[in-house]
């Protein structure tokens, strides 16, 4: 196992962890169960918190990745652009969270403004992890990229073949080059 390997390991981690933790506050909220919210909030911590050992995997994985054959430094970099903010977002998320379940073990009932909080921080930062995740999918996955980017990382070879995404490499519609 490689650090590309831990790195694809664990993305998902805080990828589908904050936008269930988000969903679970609602269902808190929607139910007014102190207990589900506060298992949101421990939800939310941990998947927040598990940004960071992505992040630093994926830090390592990009030494690997730039001297694959097809890779695009310019998506890496693109990517690791975009996971900075998710990774700071993140680990704000998690303090506010964790923070939040302290204050439930002491008081019977969260604050509706905390509430709120929490709920559009979760977003903001469900947002900005698919962002950054799918940013790191366009790097090996040509099928996703946005067309602007089609050719990115090809082989030079291949889009000459008309393997490639590049000029004439599509096809038309029934197939046809």
């Amino acid at each position: 196992m490689n650090w590309p390997h831990v790195h694809l390991i664990l993305n998902h981690i805080p990828v589908i962890g904050v936008p269930a933790g988000l969903l679970l506050l609602a269902w808190g909220v929607i139910r007014k169960s102190e207990e589900v919210k506060k298992a949101s909030l421990i939800t939310l911590a941990v998947a927040a918190a598990s940004a960071l050992p992505v992040y630093f995997a994926g830090t390592r994985a990009e030494e690997i990745g730039e001297h694959l054959p097809g890779v695009s430094e310019a998506l890496i970099d693109t990517h690791s652009s975009a996971a900075g903010p998710a990774l700071t977002a993140s680990l704000i998320l998690g303090a506010l969270a964790l923070a939040g379940f302290v204050f439930l073990r002491r008081a019977p009932v969260l604050p509706k403004w905390f509430v709120v909080a929490v709920l559009a921080m979760s977003l903001a930062v469900s947002g900005l992890l698919v962002r950054a995740a799918n940013l790191g999918g366009e790097i090996r996955h040509t099928e996703i990229r946005s067309d602007s980017q089609a050719g990115a990382g090809e082989d030079e070879g291949e889009v000459e073949k008309g393997r490639g995404r590049g000029r004439g490499g599509r096809g038309d519609e029934r197939g046809e080059h």
